[in-house]
């Protein structure tokens, strides 16, 4: 398989192109994850990496989107990027994740990509504005890897994105990039309606046919003003989207990647062990995207890395969460959040300002964190890489002890895939805390 992966990157990508992603997001991205590290040693603090919604427009209409994507257009400028982008490239950052709404969209992105040719930047998109020529572009900046989201069948992608005929223009874009040999993956947020259609060999065989060199499985998430919580994977659905991430990283010539479990397969958030946070349209930093509450701003006078280093707000998140559970906390304990918010008078960063009631709303549910299902990487290169650059950096050790993890599922059996046994209390009318035994609906046993 390694052997067929590597053919591929060499026959099916413009060798610039393959240098300059194993120069700048490979060799000097382990450099910033290495800084990262003796930072923390310190008792520093500035995440190696960075996402960054550029503007909160987009020409979709997702479900579940937690995006703006309809309001007032707010943007970050050519002149607020490159200032964050530098002070972030002098603390050692190379990589970054540009998203919005829709990037391309935003008038200057492709001005602020060629304005730092030493940085490597991976767009999330749909795909819609990659004409030929923009794809032409894409090459000849050769610091740019566009993720282009597909959410499955035809049927199924134009109903998650809310219109006709969106599959069909997200393909066109695809092809061109493909076209022009550029380093190109697909993203898809799995939840019921596509689950099917996503986690199979034929979908990923596909992939490789067509020439996209890497795919990333996001589970969806609930959030939002139109959170769509039926479209949520259960407790089985996800352990079932790892099984299938792990198995295809050993048999698939394509890069697969997670962002929620560690090489061992331990459960993680890139927020809370400090390897990511996220800076909203207006300049907010926020945790992570789906966390709309910030107290500082790119637009703050203080530098950037004084702004991290002294966010009471962001540090007291990473550790409370932490203490808590190793998934996510807008899934499990949304309660939480609403404390932090109100402890250090977070503000909601969304225009039509109903973060909080957004998570007041939700109904708490399991994530990637189910002790005795830990799934390990089956390659021995996944192993390795997480090892040495993805894994908590120290922050569930200090702070986790798996007594304190509240089970979701405990208090809400139905949403978690699991049946109310005879003999439950009524959570509308009892007093007492819900207390039931929860047993897996197959007989799968734990890898």
């Amino acid at each position: 398989m390694y052997l067929r992966l590597a053919t591929r990157l060499l026959a099916e990508t413009d060798k610039r192109l393959l240098w300059k992603l194993a120069y700048l997001a490979g060799w000097k991205g382990l450099r910033s994850v290495q800084k990262h590290k003796k930072r923390l040693k310190k008792g520093e603090f500035f995440p190696p990496f960075l996402y960054i919604s550029i503007i909160n427009t987009c020409n979709l209409r997702c479900q579940g989107c937690w995006v703006d994507v309809a309001g007032k257009q707010t943007k970050i400028d050519l002149e607020a990027m490159n200032r964050t982008l530098n002070e972030a490239k002098a603390m050692g950052n190379s990589f970054f994740g540009i998203l919005g709404g829709e990037p391309f969209l935003h008038k200057e992105l492709l001005d602020i990509l060629a304005a730092h040719p030493d940085a490597y930047f991976q767009v999330f998109t749909n795909g819609h504005f990659i004409t030929d020529e923009v794809a032409k572009r894409l090459r000849q900046l050769g610091n740019v890897t566009p993720l282009i989201s597909v959410e499955g069948s035809e049927i199924i992608s134009d109903q998650r994105r809310g219109r006709d005929g969106v599959y069909s223009k997200t393909m066109e874009g695809l092809q061109n990039c493909l076209n022009n040999h550029v380093m190109t993956g697909v993203c898809t947020s799995v939840c019921k309606t596509n689950i099917d259609d996503l986690l199979n060999d034929r979908w990923v065989d596909r992939l490789v046919s067509m020439g996209v060199m890497y795919c990333w499985f996001h589970v969806y998430r609930v959030v939002g003003p139109e959170s769509s919580p039926d479209l949520a994977l259960n407790t089985e659905e996800l352990r079932r989207v790892r099984e299938f991430v792990v198995n295809t990283r050993v048999k698939k010539p394509i890069i697969v990647i997670d962002a929620y479990h560690d090489g061992a397969g331990q459960a993680l958030c890139p927020a809370v062990t400090g390897f990511t946070h996220h800076i909203g349209p207006a300049g907010n930093i926020e945790p992570c995207p789906i966390i709309q509450l910030a107290t500082e701003s790119i637009h703050d006078e203080r530098p950037l890395r004084e702004v991290f280093q002294n966010s009471a707000f962001l540090r007291d998140f990473r550790e409370t969460v932490a203490k808590n559970t190793r998934g996510c906390v807008v899934l499990e304990r949304p309660d939480l959040l609403l404390a932090l918010a109100e402890k250090h008078g977070a503000k909601d960063t969304t225009q039509r300002q109903t973060a909080m009631q957004e998570l007041a709303n939700i109904t708490p549910r399991r994530s990637q964190y189910v002790p005795g299902m830990e799934i390990p990487e089956r390659s021995w290169a996944y192993r390795l890489a997480k090892w040495y650059a993805f894994h908590d950096y120290g922050t569930y050790t200090r702070n986790f002890t798996p007594d304190s993890w509240v089970d979701p599922a405990i208090a809400n059996p139905v949403a978690n895939g699991f049946p109310i046994p005879p003999d439950a209390p009524s959570l509308a009318t009892s007093t007492e805390p819900a207390v039931y035994s929860i047993t897996r609906s197959t007989s799968h046993t734990p890898t």
